[in-house]
């Protein structure tokens, strides 16, 4: 019974070390490229809707289709534009849409490979023929690092890559 109950304790010990090496290899792992692994594969799959006006306009229409929202910051002096996002972001949290803020218009539209500045764009969900949405690895990267910040009074601003 001993025996039992120290094999027991000795795998639970174990297996908190697994998870706490996972937390970890998730903290130090550069999130900024995963978000471009992400883009890239979800837009070769046309998943991703570019600019704030065409989130907006699919967000009105089908909120539960979208998966992440990618935002960079916004720019001084452009209020309208800011209240849109401020509004955008708000009916993302409000329709479990993952936000993600990003440190620069320039480099999302480059990795999205837009001529223009865009400063958002959506990732839509994968829907198979099975009930439930289907999520590459990056995108399950994204929803872990998501869940570890949803509740932060203010979310981390993401380092993309440069392009």
């Amino acid at each position: 019974m001993v025996v039992e109950e120290n094999c027991s304790m000795h795998h639970l010990e174990r297996e908190l070390d697994l998870e706490l090496d996972i937390d970890l290899a998730m903290e130090c792992a550069p999130i900024g490229r995963t978000i471009k692994s992400a883009l890239m594969r979800a837009q070769s799959e046309a998943r991703v809707i570019v600019g704030l006006s065409a989130a907006i306009n699919v967000l009105s229409k089908s909120p539960e289709g979208s998966l992440f929202c990618l935002m960079a910051q916004p720019k001084d002096g452009d209020s309208a534009t800011h209240m849109h996002e401020v509004l955008l972001e708000a009916f993302c949290y409000e329709n479990d849409i993952y936000v993600i803020k990003v440190d620069d218009a320039t480099k999302l539209s480059r990795i999205l490979g837009q001529d223009s500045v865009e400063s958002c764009c959506l990732v839509q969900k994968v829907w198979a023929d099975a009930p439930e949405e289907q999520l590459t690895k990056a995108e399950n990267q994204l929803v872990d690092y998501c869940e570890a910040h949803w509740d932060a009074p203010q979310q981390p601003i993401v380092q993309l890559p440069a392009v």
